[in-house]
């Protein structure tokens, strides 16, 4: 049976840093990777996710000509970073020619910052399909997307206000929508980590080269693990379930209720002044304990905001009492 005499338990010590870094859809087009395993959330070091899209402004309106439109000054995340654009007046939209009379120009802002009109194929009627006859054109990876004018008719004439759509994830890509439903600072299944990321509220719109969504981006820090000297009765962060009961006339209804109980564990001091995990007192940190040190491939994962409480005793070893504040229980992963 196996003891815990070999065990070890680590802290968030340090981080290193990961820039403005694309990530990678899943495949549901709503859940986003990173190349880390587990992201930290110390204050100062917490992620930072930017997706591609509009953040102010950037309106497309009728211009006077023919064929033609404005769009407003705004910003807009881009490959990782804010850019501010200037307005622009007169892009040209394409009309379709002969029975081919409907078309659909997508109104575009490219990766190297410069508005473009990218036209779909043009057809007897409007589709919704990408890149299908008379549908919304694929639109370069790297660009976004900020509004669709749909014209109907051969005949040069204004661009009317109705013909010009941009509602959010269809016609246009906003920076915000849609939303980040989760920051997923470690993902778990059945004892196995997968990768840190993000999980939006619904999926992006594929309306890019190969069908495939706008891009996300993320800077975050991984945590960097130092051992607590003299530690001892580690309990990582879990869900503690309750049963009650409601009497009814004969009989009763048994009810079942989940709470997140906080993690603990004790470490022996050098002098409970200077010890460099009582510098982390009131931070959100990682904790990984190790059940043998000599394998590491299975420990447990816990993250929460360490409550620290220091005793000094006349005779005896000065120790602390730590408590995990966690929000989420510890994941067991096993190698």
């Amino acid at each position: 049976m196996t003891t815990a005499e070999n065990s070890a338990l680590y802290y968030e010590a340090g981080q290193t840093f990961t820039p403005m870094t694309e990530m990678t859809d899943s495949g549901d087009h709503k859940i986003f990777n990173s190349d880390a395993e587990c992201w930290s959330d110390e204050a100062g070091f917490s992620p930072l996710v930017k997706s591609d899209g509009v953040l102010t402004g950037l309106v497309v309106s009728a211009a006077a000509g023919n064929n033609l439109v404005d769009v407003s000054a705004g910003t807009l995340n881009l490959d990782g970073y804010v850019m501010d654009m200037a307005s622009v007046t007169n892009k040209i939209c394409a009309r379709g020619t002969d029975i081919n009379v409907c078309i659909i120009n997508s109104i575009t802002i490219t990766s190297a910052g410069a508005f473009a009109v990218v036209s779909g194929s043009a057809g007897e009627q409007f589709s919704e399909v990408r890149g299908a006859d008379g549908g919304p054109p694929f639109i370069p990876i790297g660009s976004v997307e900020i509004a669709q004018v749909r014209l109907s008719s051969i005949t040069d004439a204004p661009v009317l206000a109705s013909e010009i759509l941009a509602v959010p994830n269809k016609h246009r890509e906003l920076a915000n929508y849609p939303a980040i439903l989760t920051t997923d600072f470690i993902r778990e299944q059945n004892g196995i980590i997968g990768s840190a990321g993000v999980t939006f509220s619904t999926p992006l719109m594929c309306n890019h080269s190969g069908n495939t969504p706008k891009n996300v981006y993320a800077q975050y820090c991984e945590p960097e693990f130092a051992e607590i000297g003299r530690a001892a009765d580690f309990q990582p962060a879990a869900n503690s379930l309750t049963t009650s009961s409601q009497p009814y006339y004969g009989g009763a209804i048994g009810e079942v209720s989940t709470a997140l109980k906080s993690g603990k564990f004790k470490a022996y001091l050098d002098n409970g002044i200077s010890d460099p995990i009582l510098a982390k007192e009131g931070k959100k940190i990682w904790l990984k304990y190790l059940v043998d040190r000599y394998q590491p491939g299975n420990y447990i994962l816990t993250q929460g905001f360490l409550g620290i409480t220091a005793q000094y005793p006349a005779k005896g070893s000065i120790y602390a009492d730590f408590t995990i504040n966690a929000t989420d229980a510890g994941k067991r992963i096993a190698m």
